[in-house]
């Protein structure tokens, strides 16, 4: 079970010399992340937090889930950013068969949106999970305020205290109020952990729990990612690698990253992961552009670009080596579309190499890329991608020269919303 860095298509674009040339800044920010010397050191906890996740709360979790699925139709997940997009990445990269649906909340100011969301309150049973650290993001408040109005009105006492879980900080805020004055359960967001690192949290643990996810096997692919990912030996730590190739890249000029996958369960993985690198290292003028395409539909509109456009981008490829789904192309007598040449085969098969052709041409054409491949799209392996992922960017943006943890763009954005609304 793993992760595999391919790099086969970056000879030309990237030496090994220039990866060693990087070692010594690599080694700096490993000793930044581990020994909390960085900027943003307040927001590390990630780091080390797989290894000590206790297993007592991943046992209460798991059968929190079990007691919810028993009275629950829907679960109806309240929160933005972090607090949504590492849920739905992991629900859609497992294929959607949770055992309960989610639906979500929080991450617009959409009416329509949110209409369709109060007809699940009305028409279903419903558990509603909030996420927030501090309770007045925008976004999640006031979709919580809608929700928990709608749900006082089909339920009350003990039995509305059961369907509403808060996720929030352990003392202040203004949901931990709300849990605390209402009774409702709550879970404890670190507070050393920010948002876009939280997934391995009870922010994404709860609501995954819930939806029956074997969230016990995708703890220990953190923990596994946390072990393999120590090592600073930067040829021997794919992780490391990736950071590296990507600093190289980004001083050539390519200022765009094309994650790109030819399986559209990865689609929302992509997005968390644009969060992920955007939020992280786009900072004081700096910062490769995250963008993310899902093939081969993109072929034929992006593809283009990609081909012949500037050469200003890279692309790295998100595979997975095996598959459940097993989907032989059948012999047709005729062969009117010429294609028996492929009857009998996977149409994995035929998928991979789409991939293999899309890499070669792309590479050609000018586009340096790699390829990150899983063994597997199951819950050990995404736990384990994310932690890869996670000290990544932590490694990439020590070696860029910013600070990786913090967001002071977003901030801005919301104290010019906040006064719009006339909110103290």
């Amino acid at each position: 079970m793993g992760i595999f860095l391919n790099t086969d298509y970056l000879k030309g674009f990237v030496s090994e010399s220039e990866i060693k040339a990087l070692v010594p800044a690599i080694e700096g920010a490993h000793k930044d992340l581990h020994e909390k010397t960085g900027a943003g050191n307040d927001f590390l906890g990630w780091v080390t937090l797989p290894s000590q996740i206790p297993d007592a709360l991943v046992a209460e979790l798991m059968a929190l889930g079990k007691e919810v699925q028993s009275h629950s139709e829907a679960i109806i997940s309240i929160g933005i950013g972090g607090s949504y997009l590492g849920i739905r990445s992991t629900l859609e990269f497992l294929g959607g068969d949770q055992k309960i649906p989610v639906y979500y909340a929080g991450h617009n100011m959409s009416a329509i949106d949110m209409g369709r969301i109060i007809k699940i309150v009305e028409n279903k049973r419903v558990t509603v999970v909030v996420i927030s650290k501090s309770g007045v993001t925008t976004e999640p408040a006031l979709a919580f305020r809608i929700v928990d109005a709608a749900m006082k009105r089909k339920y009350s006492g003990e039995e509305l205290k059961k369907r509403v879980i808060c996720v929030t900080d352990e003392k202040k805020g203004a949901l931990r109020q709300i849990a605390q004055s209402q009774e409702y359960r709550s879970y404890v967001i670190p507070d050393d952990v920010g948002g876009r690192f939280s997934v391995q949290t009870t922010v994404g643990l709860v609501p995954l729990a819930l939806a029956g996810v074997d969230i016990k096997a995708f703890v220990d692919g953190f923990r596994t990612g946390e072990k393999e990912y120590a090592n600073t030996n930067v040829l021997n730590n794919p992780c490391y690698q990736y950071a590296a190739i990507r600093n190289v890249l980004y001083k050539k000029g390519k200022t765009i990253e094309m994650m790109a996958s030819f399986y559209p369960n990865v689609q929302y993985v992509t997005e968390w992961w644009k969060q992920l690198y955007g939020e992280s290292e786009g900072k004081g003028g700096q910062g490769i552009f995250p963008a993310s395409t899902i093939l081969s539909t993109d072929l034929h509109s992006m593809g283009q670009l990609m081909q012949d456009g500037m050469r200003n981008i890279f692309e790295t490829f998100l595979m997975i080596d095996t598959i459940d789904q097993s989907m032989v192309i059948p012999s047709q007598p005729e062969d009117t579309d010429k294609f028996n040449c492929v009857a009998g085969k996977e149409l994995d098969w035929v998928n991979k190499q789409a991939y293999k052709a899309t890499a070669d041409a792309h590479f050609e054409g000018g586009v340096p890329n790699l390829c990150i491949t899983l063994d597997k799209a199951d819950a050990f392996h995404i736990g384990q991608l994310y932690y890869f992922f996670e000290k990544a960017v932590g490694i990439s943006g020590y070696v860029l020269g910013v600070n990786p943890f913090d967001q002071p763009g977003v901030e801005a954005y919301k104290k010019k919303m906040f006064a719009l609304l006339g909110k103290k």
